[in-house]
């Protein structure tokens, strides 16, 4: 079990890495935005890893926060494209 925690550590920091070259690259706003909520999701797939690495139950709760936090963040920022924001594209 121990290896498959760590493969997936490793799998979630490789993925983090290509998340933000996608977010610096990104030709376009909404890619960057997308970019983001996928670093946000990733980041609750490392907590979430760590709890079970740790057998610490409480980061689940903090997983939620984080996920629920994200949402809220990207919804925001659609809003905002909606409205006409600033654009590149």
């Amino acid at each position: 079990m121990q290896i498959l925690i760590y493969l997936t550590f490793i799998i979630l920091a490789i993925s983090m890495l290509l998340c933000f070259v996608r977010l610096v690259i990104g030709p376009s706003l909404p890619d960057r935005v997308v970019a983001l909520e996928l670093m946000s999701m990733l980041i609750v797939g490392i907590i979430g890893t760590n709890a079970l690495y740790s057998n610490e139950t409480s980061f689940l709760d903090v997983a939620i926060v984080v996920a629920l936090m994200s949402f809220l963040a990207t919804i925001g920022f659609a809003r905002f494209l909606e409205r006409g924001g600033h654009r590149d594209d």
